[in-house]
């Protein structure tokens, strides 16, 4: 069924529409037995920086988005956040509504759970609850998911997303979501470059909320090289989808996959597709990482690839006591710790772009001598962002500064 039906559709009855798109995709009343090559099957694997599409199959067919509907909700929570509409401390106002979704949830309960917006994120990011997902999108939208939806929507439209249709806030089933991976993989290039300050959410594996441990369900997160986000998603209808971004040798890409019957082979197709992806720009498995973009979240905690301090030499010289002739020995000041380390601060798809980001990152640590260097393949031009002079503990230091400031950050020797 193509787009123009679609359209027509979305102006008859929500029945037709829930027929027509349920023949259109095979699905019958069964749960999806996608696999590739079928006909909920659709990937796409781009560049993040410059949208180039490396591969993809049926990119622009109707899919059924399920949980990764809720990339546009966080995306409408960020920018209110950065409008300072919210903020992370607010409350979110749990309905009754809201309280009776599932089935994946944290169990609101209204006026007596309190949840903060920043403890909504957390929810959908990593158990991808629904209950969060409605609230967040009621109190965005002055308390009604419907009209959210419709905001969704028209955002969406703004983004470049002319294939998506939204009509709730956490996908829950309805024939009427829909999307495609192109659309998606658009939606994932704008949360990571409009919001680098809260991209750092989806790389979190697990949060504490009202005592309890919330754990997430995206697997690749910590078992793939370079995995930092994006989000998972299932329905009977849908089958299980995954919007994933990893950053290899400075090449960041972002892969969408759509309608597998069973997680683990959606994760391994998904592999397989970063594989060919990174291959196809020349990052090889087994080759140095280069210039990496770490986020702030996994930079705050990782341990820099950093030998051990090598011994400093002393040196005793004698100097004369006044009170006595007995030389007495004094150790000298040790030598000045070699400058011979830099900080990476990502890479960017444009030198101004570089620029900026080793701008900022000298501003913030007062050191460091701006230097910016081409990054990438020759094919896949990318240029580094670099801070330069810097010993070994000054540029581990410079790294912990910087993630304390959300910033990217890997020390390297020059």
């Amino acid at each position: 069924m193509g787009w123009g039906a679609l359209r027509v559709a979305t102006r008859g009855s929500a029945t037709w529409l829930g027929l027509a798109l349920l023949a259109a995709l095979s699905l019958g009343a069964t749960p999806a037995r996608a696999q590739i090559g079928s006909a909920r099957f659709a990937e796409i694997v781009m560049v993040a920086s410059t949208g180039r599409v490396l591969s993809a199959t049926n990119p622009d067919a109707p899919r059924i988005p399920a949980s990764l509907t809720k990339m546009m909700t966080l995306y409408m929570t960020f920018e209110a956040l950065r409008d300072r509409r919210i903020s992370l401390n607010e409350q979110v106002p749990v309905s009754e509504h809201c309280a009776s979704v599932e089935p994946v949830k944290l169990g609101l309960i209204p006026g007596v759970t309190r949840i903060t917006v920043q403890d909504a994120i957390l929810g959908m990011v990593t158990l991808s609850a629904n209950d969060a997902a409605c609230a967040m999108g009621e109190m965005l939208a002055g308390g009604s998911e419907a009209r959210f939806a419709q905001m969704m929507t028209l955002r969406a439209r703004g983004l470049g997303m002319t294939h998506t249709i939204y009509r709730n806030a956490s996908g829950l089933p309805t024939p009427q979501n829909i999307t495609t991976v192109r659309d998606l993989a658009t939606l994932a290039r704008h949360l990571i470059y409009d919001f680098p300050a809260y991209y750092h959410y989806f790389s979190v594996r697990n949060f504490v909320f009202n005592g309890r441990t919330i754990f997430g369900h995206d697997d690749l997160l910590g078992t793939y090289p370079g995995v930092d986000g994006l989000k998972t998603g299932y329905t009977d209808l849908s089958g299980f989808n995954l919007a994933t971004s990893a950053v290899r040798g400075g090449v960041r890409l972002i892969g969408i996959v759509v309608g597998f019957t069973h997680p683990d082979h959606r994760d391994a197709d998904m592999r397989s597709l970063l594989n060919a992806g990174f291959r196809d720009v020349g990052v090889l498995p087994g080759r140095s990482p280069g210039l990496r973009l770490v986020t702030p979240a996994v930079a705050a905690t990782m341990p820099h690839p950093l030998p051990p301090h090598p011994a400093v030499p002393r040196r005793a010289v004698m100097v004369a006591a006044a009170a006595t002739p007995r030389p007495v020995l004094r150790p000298a000041p040790p030598p000045a710790a070699p400058a011979n380390w830099l900080v990476n601060v990502g890479a960017y798809s444009s030198w101004p772009a570089a620029q900026h980001a080793a701008i900022l990152a000298h501003n913030v640590l007062g050191s460091g001598s701006i230097r910016v260097v081409p990054a990438g393949t020759p094919a896949h031009r990318l240029w580094g962002a670099q801070l330069t002079g810097f010993s070994y503990g000054s540029a581990e230091g410079a790294c912990h500064t910087l993630s304390q400031h959300r910033l990217p950050c890997e020390a390297a020797r020059t």
